[in-house]
């Protein structure tokens, strides 16, 4: 029976402070939106200003055989392994050495190849290659080449025939990162997460007595009698004061001269 009491006082005292924690939500909901604006605000312009976008060229090869027939069975099977053999030559030192040297770029093999991604689709034996790069225009030049390069060196080396460049790329125009939609977001939230948080852990470490419930809560008296604010009791006299001063107006201008 005891247990039954103490687990339903807990339950209980469970709910209140999920009522004060919604409350206090309820009451700074305004900073809370406030700060979350101002953060998304300053995630947006950081990422405007600051961050360097970066634009992304694609090209694509096509793996071939020896054999004549593409459409055989061998050919296919023996594509398909060959695209990862390809992919490691792509991005070779040999390859990627050349291509720094026909485009006299000012950066090292390992930078190079940090730029480079290269992806093949399931179930088919196309390499794509991805570079990316702060401009749009190297961006191209590097991706081309890299295929050129890479068809050359895969056909000399393996002695088969070269990869075929089924799509020499197109100049981007729209960068790939950062996302300013999506780090503005993140920064709502973030401002969201942050303020709500503090406003819940005030809410659940604020212990101070407000009210008589409280004083049944914390230290579990009951009060007999409250005394009422000194702003509260000078409004209630003023409100009284305004009232009686309205009930005589009324009835000096009711009363008639004989």
């Amino acid at each position: 029976m005891n247990n039954n009491i103490n687990n339903i006082y807990e339950d209980a005292e469970i709910e209140i402070d999920l009522r004060e924690v919604f409350f206090a939500v309820k009451k700074w909901f305004w900073m809370i939106a406030l700060v979350s604006f101002l953060v998304g605000a300053i995630a947006f312009g950081f990422t405007k200003l600051f961050i360097t976008p970066i634009y992304t060229a694609e090209n694509s090869m096509l793996v071939l055989t020896k054999e004549t027939t593409l459409a055989s069975l061998a050919d296919l099977q023996m594509g398909s392994q060959l695209t990862n053999d390809y992919r490691v030559l792509t991005t070779s030192r040999p390859v990627l050495e050349t291509v720094i040297e026909n485009l006299e770029l000012d950066m090292e093999y390992k930078d190079l190849k940090n730029m480079i991604s290269i992806s093949n689709p399931d179930d088919t034996r196309i390499l794509v290659i991805s570079v990316e790069h702060e401009s749009p225009k190297l961006a191209l030049d590097i991706v081309r080449e890299v295929a050129k390069e890479a068809s050359y060196f895969i056909g000399d080396m393996m002695e088969v025939v070269p990869p075929k460049i089924i799509d020499d790329g197109v100049l981007p125009t729209v960068k790939t990162s950062p996302s300013n939609a999506m780090n503005t977001l993140l920064g709502i939230l973030i401002g969201g997460f942050l303020s709500g948080g503090i406003v819940v852990l005030r809410a659940v470490l604020d212990d101070t007595i407000k009210s008589e419930e409280d004083i049944e809560k914390y230290l579990g008296l009951s009060t007999l009698s409250s005394v009422p604010d000194r702003k509260d009791y000078i409004n209630q006299n003023k409100d009284k004061s305004s009232k009686k001063g309205k009930g005589s107006r009324l009835k000096k201008t009711g009363k008639k001269k004989v």
